[in-house]
């Protein structure tokens, strides 16, 4: 890694969250800790760190209220920390714009792991290349859709779309490729980093709120098909 990134460690258990601080400032990481959920509201749009770790068992406020309120305001990385194995969690987190979940308390390793991937994939989305859309530099051009490679920023028929890091990141995965069908399997892959189990429901809830935000108009043909028993598909004569 090239240079120290800027992370936000929103925990209350501050013996945890000094052991994760130490831990990672070995691997070129800036950390602050953050323990009360109002402060982290502000803290989070104040200084946008490259991606937050946030607990969900906050004073102040839920970790689920921090990421619902920074969410339209902060376009880095957000990384719950989830209770054991609680499905209602995760699916909350990802609805309200979480871009992906860690089992508290996850090994220090394997937190690692989990931060360099979601960080190549937003560093490495500049270098991409498509073979099927219009690009011009570090834009990708689909009829009336615009995105901006580099400010990471996308447009549709002119008005701006707050897309989170994962809905930009599947977003840019489907413009690579438009009017062909993207499986569940490539898009678990080249997003989360590891296969699809034929059970996890994350990237069907992901489409659904990148759908909705493209979809301006509800009369209008859908911009993303689903596909039955493939996959996904950006459908480039709605666009």
């Amino acid at each position: 890694m090239s240079a120290r990134k800027q992370l936000m460690l929103v925990e209350d258990d501050f013996e945890l969250a000094s052991l994760i601080k130490d831990f990672l400032a070995k691997y070129e990481f800036e950390v602050s800790i953050v323990g009360d959920g109002i402060e982290a509201v502000d803290r989070i749009i104040a200084e946008q760190p490259d991606i937050v770790i946030l607990d969900i068992m906050l004073p102040g406020q839920t970790g689920m209220e921090v990421c619902r309120k920074v969410r339209a305001h902060y376009n880095g990385i957000i990384l719950m920390q989830t209770a054991l194995d609680d499905d209602i969690d995760q699916m909350m987190g990802l609805e309200l714009g979480a871009d992906d979940y860690v089992i508290k308390q996850v090994q220090p390793r394997l937190l690692l792991s989990r931060i360099r991937a979601l960080l190549r994939r937003v560093d490495g989305a500049d270098t991409k290349s498509g073979n099927a859309s219009t690009q011009t530099g570090n834009d990708i051009r689909l009829g009336r859709l615009m995105i901006n490679m580099t400010t990471r920023s996308v447009t549709l028929a002119g008005v701006n779309i707050e897309l989170t890091t994962a809905e930009f990141e599947l977003l840019c995965l489907l413009a690579r490729t438009p009017a062909q069908v993207v499986s569940r399997e490539s898009i678990m892959q080249n997003i989360r980093g590891y296969e699809y189990d034929g059970l996890d429901r994350s990237i069907d809830r992901r489409i659904s709120r990148l759908r909705k935000k493209l979809q301006g108009d509800p009369t209008q043909p859908e911009l993303i098909k689903t596909i039955r028993g493939q996959g996904y598909q950006l459908c480039t004569e709605s666009i």
